[in-house]
């Protein structure tokens, strides 16, 4: 996992992706949305965007946040087409999205598995970590929260392929945090192996410093 927080990452191209899902749980619920946007020089240069068929009713509560209902996605592929195309569409590019360690990877990587015995390969970027990096003063980072601080229209928001375009604005304003810290973001604990925020926790020894992207990075030191 490469560590891309501590500078501003040189990147020729990225892609941002963005799930919409089925519930909360990357072990019970599926994938319905997969989008998608190609970022090269100053903008963005290709889009990709599909339903997913889950092969079962979705949830009302689900439907009432992104507004994907059965009826929208009964013509669409099943999640092997769709992985299929987003994996070819995203090539060996650098992945970039709002907390998709703890949620967009772990769907991603939870049917890539079933399917092909095999998780994504790609680096990637969480500007969710940036924002806990370089913003420690917001009590709120979501996308919707990062929008508002940042002035950036957030309609449309919750149908993926808006989020992605959504991130794609608040990631450029994080970049010119990483170039300009506040001195807040310089005390920021961070992990020296992914980036990741530091927290305390307590173990058979006492307290030690262990990073928030455990189990993905088990990197830990002594609390003092």
């Amino acid at each position: 996992m490469k560590n891309f927080y501590d500078c501003v990452p040189e990147l020729s191209g990225f892609v941002i992706f963005d799930l919409e899902t089925t519930g909360l749980s990357p072990q019970e619920d599926s994938i319905i949305e997969i989008s998608a946007v190609k970022v090269r020089g100053n903008g963005i240069t290709e889009e990709f965007s599909t339903f997913v068929n889950p092969g079962f009713h979705i949830p009302e509560i689900a439907s009432s946040v992104s507004g994907i209902t059965d009826e929208m996605v009964k013509d669409a592929p099943g999640i092997e087409q769709a992985l299929s195309d987003f994996t070819v569409f995203i090539s060996d590019d650098v992945l970039v999205g709002h907390n998709i360690i703890n949620f967009d990877l772990k769907f991603i990587n939870k049917e890539m598995t079933a399917l092909w015995g095999k998780a994504l390969p790609n680096d990637y970027l969480d500007t969710l970590i940036m924002a806990r990096r370089y913003l420690p003063e917001l009590q709120s980072r979501s996308l919707e929260s990062l929008s508002g601080h940042y002035g950036i229209s957030y309609a449309g928001a919750h149908r993926a392929l808006c989020d992605c375009k959504i991130n794609y604005e608040v990631y450029k304003h994080l970049i010119e945090e990483m170039r300009h810290p506040s001195q807040a973001a310089l005390a920021v604990v961070s992990c020296p192996e992914c980036g990741n925020l530091l927290k305390k926790r307590e173990g058979k020894f006492g307290t030690f410093w262990g990073c928030r992207s455990y189990p993905e990075c088990k990197y830990t030191r002594n609390s003092v």
